[in-house]
């Protein structure tokens, strides 16, 4: 039986965690006041996830965090509020090495406790089974580039064909990202390092609360070199330009007269999860031609986005899934691999060099083929 320590300065919060886990998860529980309290029953009790509240007395989240992660490195979920100041807090949370968050219920705790139940027993499910992540440092960085470049070295002098091989060559395309429970770190891991001159937009959908994605983008870029914008209208799809979509709703990409679009859309009743990977892949695929779409799968719970980019990539589009070394949750990315459709499978930290790789290669042909007309 997995133990599950909640930490929370709320007497009422705690009992309805408590309830909800021992109840309905059957897990065995322990719930402490503060932080202090967390970092004193951390080794007797030796909790296999631990929920923590953001905003405590006596110790904060984030520090009673950082001391997990220096003495028990467990898996946690934070508990925030969804204002702006409590998304801060949680996206600095996540980069500290938590897995996931819960949004903490306003108003009517014992009504929006239920009302949430099953994200906070999914949530905790999933942390039960995650990989911790830890920070991709400056030597792992040049070990995954030097293997980058060995392996195009390797498909350049013969080794039979590959998925960059056949990468289209018109003016136009695009790179959609789908990502779940350990996303934030991971995109953080991987945009920064696509360069300012990257030729085609990127669409991510990362789940997470409407009023979590825009604080998001403006964090993303200032890590980035190429412009971070959240797509909360619609708006046209540029070269060089990543778009976070809005949380709590879709996203799609269409054509108008005056060219491509990127399209918020409310949440389709039909899809599990919002912004849906699933229907971002499938509107790219009603809008433009497959060869010109790259589909790349991320870390995540549940298999949103896989039956959309097999599809993508029985059409000629080319994927990629992310590892399960690299993954917090292998599930999006797993499903992807199990259903057969993954050109590749690749760690978190070679995902931005093989997209520069393949773009590169996109522009040179295109040039080349312009400069002999």
């Amino acid at each position: 039986m997995a133990k599950i320590l909640i930490v929370d300065d709320s007497a009422l919060m705690r009992r309805h965690l408590k309830e909800i886990l021992e109840a309905k998860g059957g897990y065995e529980v322990m719930a402490v006041r503060n932080g202090v309290e967390a970092l004193e029953a951390l080794e007797p009790f030796q909790p296999d996830v631990i929920t923590l509240d953001v905003n405590m007395p006596e110790m904060d989240g984030l520090t009673c965090l950082s001391h997990i992660m220096a003495r028990r490195p467990t898996p946690v979920v934070m508990v925030s509020s969804l204002t702006q100041r409590g998304a801060e807090v949680t996206f600095e949370a996540l980069a500290l090495g938590a897995v996931d968050f819960i949004h903490k219920p306003d108003g009517t705790i014992s009504l929006n406790v239920d009302r949430v139940e099953r994200e906070i027993l999914e949530k905790v499910k999933a942390a039960s089974r995650a990989r911790l992540r830890r920070s991709t440092g400056l030597q792992q960085r040049l070990r995954d580039q030097r293997a980058d470049r060995s392996d195009r070295r390797e498909r350049q002098g013969g080794g039979g064909a590959s998925p960059s091989a056949r990468l289209a060559v018109d003016d136009f395309g695009v790179v959609i990202i789908g990502v779940s429970t350990g996303g934030p770190g991971t995109l953080e891991e991987i945009l920064p390092c696509l360069p300012a001159d990257f030729p085609w937009p990127v669409v991510v959908a990362q789940h997470m609360p409407g009023s979590f994605t825009a604080i998001f983008a403006r964090r993303l870029n200032d890590m980035c070199r190429m412009p971070v914008i959240e797509a909360a209208q619609m708006m046209p799809l540029k070269p060089g330009v990543i778009y976070i979509a809005k949380g709590d709703a879709d996203v799609v990409i269409g054509k108008r007269a005056t060219g491509w679009v990127v399209n918020p859309m409310p949440g389709g009743s039909q899809f599990l999860w919002h912004p849906s990977v699933e229907r971002l892949v499938d509107s790219a695929l009603h809008a433009m031609a497959s060869e010109n779409v790259i589909g790349v799968l991320l870390t995540g719970m549940g298999d949103d986005g896989a039956d959309s980019m097999c599809e993508l990539k029985r059409r000629g589009g080319h994927t990629i899934a992310q590892d399960e070394a690299s993954s917090v949750i292998w599930g999006m990315p797993g499903e992807l691999v199990k259903r057969g459709g993954a050109d590749l499978v690749l760690p978190a930290g070679r995902i931005a060099g093989q997209l520069t790789a393949w773009l590169k290669q996109t522009v040179t042909t295109r040039e080349d083929r312009h400069g002999a007309r």
